[in-house]
């Protein structure tokens, strides 16, 4: 049975949810879309926070002192190396396989050391700057940065939670690991959880460093500063080279900006790897629902889905992690299905992951005004190629009773599981969702125990 973008918890079938975990649940085949930023280790109130912003803020700068200091080879390879750090598996990357700077951009960096009178005087205090002064260095960058100059802390809290939630670790060679003292990178042999389908070694990084855009960033610094502050750059229409270029030459407007940024620093929270969307939005989104016409005129199908598919993953949080939503043509038609982590996080779940090899929980969407065989079939065959044997249909209107007796023989049959929810159970989560008395989730358990009482034992 395959797994559907695999995350490592599902690889070692060990039941956590993203909510319960200090650290963000890595994937096996694609990177986290999230970057640690630096700016919340140094607004921090944990001790431990702080410290190591110092330290790898002064990792960062000690490359420099060895840049104008004469050592620009070895300079330059350091920070080649500290420009890519895959154990994390942060970024966008698809293969969770990141490319290093190139020595032409480790160079420019450097020589911002000599040519900044100020950096040259005092180094950086918050290293994330330099994506105001050279190109091609973004959010990515400055997280692998971040996270090589600390990969022996992120080594130890990696170990201690493994073995806190009992992940498999074994021994493999780690590579460029920061040494604080010696200012070099070393390997050693590690016992570290593995990537089963890249052979690397992966390394947890706590929710609490994670923003989708770091603090200080190029877009903040044109729109929320430069223009207010200059308004004449704004019709001017600087080109991104010839902005870094003036940044450059005027390195107070970005200690400016930095500053006025650290008198903002309450407003920088790390951001939530899923955020529900409020009461207010599921109403309006349950409304739309539930206005809309059956088929497929005006692209009502389409809006039942996307709808549908937002509304979904904020009922089911925490108990269910939302994993994908995907089109998949059977027979030429197009069906949508929302993919949701089976993390057995309450009794039943346990139960269809149990009794169903269920590791993955499929939900069809169909905007129809009655639910057909072939729906019934179409799932069904879905589940015996790349799930196991139970799925949901959302639907409309109650279905007619031989689509009940279908799904009843399937399961007398072939033991498997199709339930078909409608929008008055939709409602009834969405009731549920707001009342905050009990858990949407629980609706599904209503629909399973009344299907089991129509099976014959």
């Amino acid at each position: 049975m395959s797994i559907i973008r695999p995350r490592l918890n599902d690889f070692y079938n060990i039941p956590f949810t993203q909510e319960e975990v200090d650290f963000a649940i890595p994937y096996l085949d694609e990177d986290i879309p999230f970057y640690v930023d630096p700016f919340l280790l140094w607004k921090s109130p944990s001790f431990q926070d702080n410290s190591i912003h110092t330290a790898i803020t002064n990792s960062f700068n000690y490359l420099g002192y060895q840049y104008i200091s004469g050592d620009k080879e070895s300079s330059i390879d350091m920070l080649l190396r500290a420009s890519e750090c895959n154990e994390v598996g942060l970024g966008n990357s698809k293969t969770r396989i990141g490319k290093p700077i190139g020595e032409r951009t480790a160079s420019t960096i450097l020589s911002l050391f000599k040519t900044i009178p100020q950096i040259n005087k005092a180094g950086f205090t918050h290293f994330e700057e330099i994506q105001l002064l050279v190109d091609n260095v973004g959010k990515d960058r400055i997280s692998d940065f971040a996270c090589s100059f600390m990969k022996s802390h992120l080594i130890d809290y990696t170990i201690y939670q493994s073995e806190r939630w009992a992940i498999p670790r074994k021994k493999i060679l780690v590579e460029n690991i920061y040494n604080y003292k010696a200012n070099i990178f070393e390997t050693e042999n590690i016992e570290l959880p593995i990537n089963e389908i890249t052979n690397m070694p992966i390394l947890f990084i706590p929710k609490r460093w994670l923003r989708f855009m770091p603090w200080l960033n190029y877009e903040s610094f044109v729109s929320e500063y430069l223009i207010m502050k200059h308004s004449d750059w704004e019709n001017k229409r600087y080109s991104r080279i010839e902005l870094l270029d003036f940044n450059r030459n005027n390195y107070d407007l970005v200690q400016s900006y930095t500053k006025a940024k650290e008198l903002k620093q309450t407003d920088c929270k790390n951001d939530p790897l899923f955020k529900s969307i409020p009461v207010l939005s599921s109403k309006r989104k349950l409304q739309t629902i539930l206005k809309l016409p059956t088929g497929k005129e005006n692209n009502a199908d389409k809006e039942y889905e996307n709808n549908l598919c937002q509304l979904l993953a904020s009922l089911f949080y925490p108990q269910l992690d939302f994993a994908q939503e995907q089109v998949r043509t059977d027979s030429g038609v197009s069906i949508r299905d929302l993919i949701f982590y089976n993390n057995r996080s309450y009794d039943f779940l346990k139960d269809i992951y149990d009794d169903y090899n269920c590791k993955q929980i499929v939900f069809e969407l169909k905007n129809v005004r009655e639910v057909e065989s072939q729906h019934i079939n179409q799932l069904n065959r879905y589940l015996s190629t790349n799930f196991g044997r139970f799925g949901i249909i959302f639907t409309r209107n109650a279905p007619p009773k031989k689509i009940i007796k279908n799904t009843i023989d399937l399961w007398s049959g072939q033991r498997v599981c199709i339930l078909i929810l409608t929008d008055a159970e939709l409602k009834l989560m969405c009731d549920i969702y707001e009342n905050k008395q009990r858990l949407p989730v629980e609706v599904i358990k209503m629909k399973l125990i009344e299907f089991k009482r129509n099976c014959p034992s």
